[in-house]
């Protein structure tokens, strides 16, 4: 059954944070030479695809997710020779290059906008979406972008208001004009002619716009998230369709979509024989905290271990006949997942091998994130002009806005800015982690001699050498790439356990994510032999988890 799989649903995804990863050149930033010179690495964790971040020129007011042209590679990350040779390399060693592609906005850089803002009859006039004021003059609805404040901004030159889901300086395209999509098309095609192998794709819920009407408020300023007004609009599938028909159908590639707000039930919808996209990024499992849907860090709610599992379970069940789960607990918007999914005063290495182990035998592509593998966790900085990232400032005064203090504003930011998860890669012992030669321009944890690639290279026990060893393991068990899964104790709210299933082959999967020893009852495990666990074998206990522990058991025989 393994022989019927695709290449991208036999390897692991990595993604790199090109800013972060590895800088070749003194600048403090990386590019595009420094994620040639780590390829060999990412073969050790059995990676057949790289998820490049943006690296198109770009003003970085959103880190390269406010695009200037979409056919060109920012200077700060090389040239196209640079990325050209990267996309050769990768495929000598059996890995692809996979873009990202942000369709939703561009930058208000770009020439499109430039030309569009200019008047209301030039001939790009209508490739952004403008409205007029109200009568008052205010804005034409109510809506609060993504970074905060009004999702409208005034432009002086049309004595128009135009629309922004994000910052300011990232304007919505308007896909309801055919040449807008044209465009686009042609842009992701230019790439598939450079060799790409398949495309991550930005924000796409939001690319069908509803009626321009005011919301119900959610918030101190009157306003309402534009998420819950425009997020996955009836009728946004027939775009994506002609998407599919006119750069997807007839290349071997992969295509993953962030869809944040589509449900599990609607997944058949969008992915599979009958959908658009190969795979699908939905954050339930990741929102746990945001029962509301909105991710305001200040209303951040507890949450229990069962919520993570069913939402895992929901995912995992919606794709068990149709599409294929993305499975992931980092990426560059969200924080380290060691913070994220642990109390306070996990012990580092264990909750990283107990996330590892979730990651590496559920079914579907796992995605793993520049730093994840060696335990990377969140940043805590003084003060907010420490950060860099557009968001945190914006949740920082939403927070203000609400009542908190700046103290309790900057906690929110500490939990949750998106640059917990960006600062550089850590690679080796020596200054700045052996990032850059230069200034980083974020800083580099001060933790990176012990947590590095360098140090974890040299332990058996190390986080690294458990995700080589998982994925290694991975690859040689079938049943955890294309058996069945079902959960088990769905109800134990530490312990998250299932089974995985192909043919007369077996796993089962146990992971105590408490800070405390669990017992469990060893009939779940019948018949099956310990295939790895993040505990040295001679120190588990038949029948107990150690706090953080996790364990794969199986029938499938050893190789000698």
């Amino acid at each position: 059954m393994k022989s019927k799989l695709k290449w991208w649903q036999t390897h692991q995804v990595y993604q790199v944070y090109p800013k972060s990863f590895l800088d070749t050149t003194g600048s403090g930033t990386g590019d595009l030479r420094g994620i040639t010179a780590r390829l060999d690495y990412l073969r050790t964790l059995g990676v057949g695809a790289v998820w490049l971040t943006p690296m198109y020129p770009s003003p970085m007011v959103d880190n390269g997710y406010d695009i200037a042209d979409y056919e060109a590679v920012d200077p700060s990350y090389g040239t196209m020779a640079d990325m050209e040779h990267l996309i050769r390399e990768a495929k000598r060693r059996d890995i692809r290059i996979v873009m990202d592609l942000v369709f939703n906005h561009s930058s208000d850089q770009h020439a499109w906008f430039r030309e569009s803002r200019q008047s209301r009859t030039n001939p790009k006039a209508d490739w952004y979406i403008w409205r007029d004021a109200k009568p008052d003059g205010s804005a034409p609805t109510n809506w609060r972008a993504i970074f905060g404040g009004s999702a409208w901004t005034w432009c002086e030159e049309r004595q128009q208001y135009y629309l922004h889901t994000f910052a300011e300086q990232q304007p919505d395209l308007n896909w309801a004009n055919p040449e807008v999509r044209q465009a686009l098309y042609r842009a992701a095609n230019f790439w598939l002619e450079k060799g790409v192998g398949g495309f991550r794709i930005d924000a796409i819920v939001y690319i069908k716009k509803p009626d321009f009407v005011d919301g119900e408020p959610d918030g101190a300023d009157g306003l309402v998230s534009i998420h819950t007004m425009t997020a996955d609009t009836p009728g946004i599938l027939d775009y994506l369709h002609e998407m599919r028909r006119e750069v997807f159908e007839g290349h071997d590639i992969f295509t993953v979509a962030e869809a944040n707000g589509v449900s599990p039930e609607e997944l058949s919808d969008w992915v599979g024989e009958k959908g658009v996209f190969s795979m699908l990024f939905e954050f339930s499992h990741m929102g746990l905290q945001f029962p509301e849907g909105e991710e305001i860090w200040c209303r951040a709610q507890p949450w229990k271990l069962t919520a993570l599992k069913q939402a895992l379970t929901a995912s995992q069940q919606a794709t068990a006949k149709n599409g294929w789960y993305p499975i992931f607990f980092e990426n560059h918007d969200q924080p380290r997942s060691i913070c994220h999914y642990f109390p306070q005063g996990a012990d580092r290495a264990r909750a990283a091998k107990a996330l590892a182990t979730v990651l590496l035998t559920l079914r579907g592509t796992p995605f793993i994130y520049e730093g994840e593998e060696i335990g990377m966790t969140n940043v805590a900085w003084p003060s907010i002009d420490c950060y860099d990232d557009i968001s945190s400032h914006g949740q920082y005064q939403m927070a203000l806005d609400e009542g908190h203090t700046e103290a309790e504003a900057l906690a929110a930011v500490h939990a949750y800015s998106r640059d917990n998860a960006r600062t550089p890669m850590q690679w080796t012992r020596e200054v700045q982690a052996g990032f850059t030669t230069g200034k980083p321009w974020l800083p580099v944890e001060k933790d990176y001699r012990h947590w590095c690639v360098e140090a974890e290279a040299e332990s058996e026990e190390s986080v690294l050498s458990y995700y080589r060893r998982l994925t290694a393991l991975r690859a040689r068990l079938a049943v955890l790439t294309a058996g069945d899964y079902e959960e088990l104790l769905p109800d134990d709210e530490r312990i998250y356990a299932f089974r995985r299933t192909l043919g007369g082959e077996k796993t089962v999967t146990l992971v105590n994510f408490t800070l405390e020893p669990v017992n469990y009852d060893m009939a779940l495990v019948d018949g099956l032999t310990r295939a790895d666990g993040s505990y040295p074998e001679e120190t588990e206990e038949p029948g107990t988890l150690q706090p953080l522990e996790a364990v794969i058991y199986t029938n499938c025989q050893k190789k000698e």
